[in-house]
């Protein structure tokens, strides 16, 4: 049995370290994705057993993507691969430059993903059937995939439902990137599709992303966070938890950081507060904060405990490089005990 399947693009990031992208000389290479970085954490943190659902153009490109999800642990047998022409006119695999920021200059990434292999996924090139009667306990996908093409949003749509008939738990992040619905409807087109998906979801990961009319119009205070999130749940009647982190950013290297949970069974759910947080390189914190609430969540650990584990996964995950979680469980449980310690005192 595989305890968590996501369905989502992998691609290479190239990170200049302590430099500029428009100046670098050299860069350190990385795999990473939205959806795949939830399940990478899964593996190597919390030590469950995960795959991946994705496409990749056959080349020595998409080889080395294979080899660092396989370094990651992740189960690849569920990768489509598609016949590359040598100039990638037809398929390609993405790329995503990153700058991590530093004090007043913000974290900046580039991203080079059109007509990639994944975004040209269609309705029934998976056999979700054959996937998920394979035995899976959740599976998780989001708005970054649902977004890099017409067709992925239809695939997305077609897994979940798939995963619903099966009795697998379903996860869904909205998790909006301005840049993949330009031209393609823009925010008002990316809410449509979250709240379409949204609702097939059991567990919704970055809720607040469905606040407001529109994917980041409006600038909540903690006041009136769980307001939002009672709006939000009146939309999803199927979602029985709503999660999201709450960040304040004084600056690219401190970072405030919490989280807020809402569920049908425990009303709202405050996590530990992490003021003044250190961060090193803050891309994937929110995936490693939904790996954490998962395994919380399939553990049976208790929403509190559950939502725990992520926001001290989610903090871990911006003290290294990369998109992906270098942190351990007993890291994570560290963590935890000097938060609750620092609480009691």
């Amino acid at each position: 049995m595989t305890d968590v399947i996501a369905l989502g693009e992998v691609m290479l990031r190239f990170d200049p370290g302590e430099g500029r992208i428009r100046t670098a000389r050299s860069f350190q290479v990385w795999e990473g994705g939205g959806e795949y970085n939830v399940v990478r954490g899964l593996r190597r943190c919390f030590g469950l057993r995960t795959a991946v659902v994705t496409a990749l153009a056959d080349n020595a490109v998409g080889r080395l993507v294979e080899d660092l999800i396989l370094q990651g642990g992740v189960d690849t047998s569920h990768i489509r691969w598609v016949a590359a022409d040598g100039m990638g006119r037809t398929a390609r695999n993405g790329l995503n430059f990153v700058e991590r920021g530093f004090g007043i200059r913000g974290a900046l990434g580039v991203s080079d993903r059109g007509h990639t292999a994944v975004s040209q996924l269609g309705k029934g090139d998976v056999d979700w059937d054959a996937v998920f009667s394979a035995g899976v306990r959740w599976f998780h996908t989001g708005g970054i995939f649902a977004g890099l093409s017409d067709t992925t949003v239809d695939v997305a749509d077609e897994a979940m439902a798939a995963a619903r008939r099966h009795g697998v738990t379903v996860s869904y992040d909205p998790n909006y990137r301005p840049s993949l619905w330009d031209g393609r409807g823009g925010a008002d087109r990316a809410r449509e599709i979250d709240l379409r998906l949204a609702r097939h979801a059991d567990v919704v990961v970055g809720a607040l992303g469905l606040a407001g009319p529109q994917p980041g119009a409006v600038r909540l205070t903690d006041d009136e966070v769980p307001d939002a999130l009672a709006s939000v749940a009146s939309q999803l009647p199927r979602a029985t938890v709503l999660a999201t982190t709450l960040r304040e950013v004084p600056s690219a290297g401190v970072n405030d950081w919490s989280s807020l949970a809402w569920s049908s069974e425990n009303g709202l759910v405050h996590g530990p507060r992490m003021p003044g947080l250190q961060v090193l390189d803050r891309i994937g914190s929110g995936d490693g904060f939904a790996s954490g609430l998962i395994y919380g969540l399939l553990t049976g650990a208790g929403l509190e405990r559950a939502l725990a584990y992520g926001t001290a996964h989610g903090a871990l995950t911006m003290t290294t490089p990369g998109d992906v979680s270098m942190a351990t469980l007993a890291e994570v449980e560290a963590l935890l005990a000097g938060a609750t310690a620092h609480v009691r005192r």
